[in-house]
């Protein structure tokens, strides 16, 4: 049976010349295309700035293959490339549909990363300085609203006492960033995220998206509990880091709607449950 929150996901596709072209929700995200000739993703990072996060998540893609963690496979060729003040990078397309994942074969792909000691120097994680970046472009009215909120939950987060060890995750870990390749096996994909931090991270969105926006069932929550081993939402911690996780959420789209104004009425329907503690079960996924 197809998770909850991947019923609700449709993404919109389109078919120009030799390449589709595949969706972008962000100004920032690179341009992803599949190449009809071949069985190959491109994905074009819109400046040079990108060059040093591509160049990891290609030796990331390299590491899991070699310690055997389903995962995009990044194409075996020099690159990153440079071109025209752009990052490209090729990756194998895993299968001509996108099929997700389950709770249960993310929360086994979970344990098996986080038992994992990375071979290269990965950033420190840092959710509040991200959410930071991303209000600087923001010029909506509600800017200061969630620098407020940045500010309140750095002091709450900085003080959490965390029960798993720290070490390598993905950062952005949800069913929608596991999709099933031809031989029907679970991949990670978007690799990007990678750096050390508390692996209660890699746990929040799928207790998120059950226990606040009702994307998941709780059978499919209890699936990621069981497979993992650990249940993120028996943390006294829980409350605050779910809450910075809302947040990036926030922000993520707030930055969006300066080039696309068609989530502006998403992000005022997210701004006001942050701002009188409503109800998020009418929050859409994107």
């Amino acid at each position: 049976m197809q998770p909850a929150l991947v019923r609700r996901l449709s993404p919109r596709q389109a078919r120009p010349g030799s390449t589709q072209l595949m969706p972008s929700w962000c100004a920032s995200a690179p341009t992803v295309f599949r190449f009809r000739s071949a069985p190959v993703i491109g994905r074009v990072a819109p400046s040079e700035d990108r060059l040093e996060s591509a160049k990891q998540e290609i030796a990331i893609a390299r590491w899991l293959l070699d310690a055997g963690v389903p995962a995009v496979r990044a194409l075996e060729l020099p690159q990153p490339l440079v071109s025209q003040g752009r990052v490209v990078t090729f990756w194998e397309s895993a299968s001509d549909d996108v099929e997700y994942g389950t709770t249960v074969e993310l929360g086994a792909l979970l344990r098996q990363l986080h038992a994992l000691t990375p071979p290269l120097s990965l950033p420190a994680h840092d959710p509040i300085a991200r959410a930071y970046g991303r209000l600087q472009t923001f010029k909506g009215e509600d800017k200061d609203f969630l620098a407020e909120r940045c500010a309140a939950l750095r002091e709450e987060y900085s003080q959490l006492t965390f029960e798993l060890q720290p070490g390598v995750i993905h950062g952005d870990a949800n069913v929608g960033n596991l999709i099933r390749d031809r031989s029907n096996r679970a991949l990670l994909s978007d690799l990007d995220g990678f750096s050390i931090g508390p692996r209660e991270w890699d746990l929040i969105l799928t207790a998120l998206y059950y226990e606040r926006f009702g994307w998941h069932t709780a059978a499919e929550y209890r699936g990621l509990v069981e497979a993992y081993g650990f249940d993120v939402m028996a943390w006294s911690g829980y409350p605050v880091m779910r809450d910075v996780r809302e947040l990036l959420m926030v922000v993520w789209l707030a930055e969006k709607s300066m080039s696309d104004e068609s989530v502006s009425a998403e992000l005022a329907t997210r701004v006001r449950a942050l701002r009188t503690g409503g109800s998020r079960r009418d929050w859409q996924p994107l």
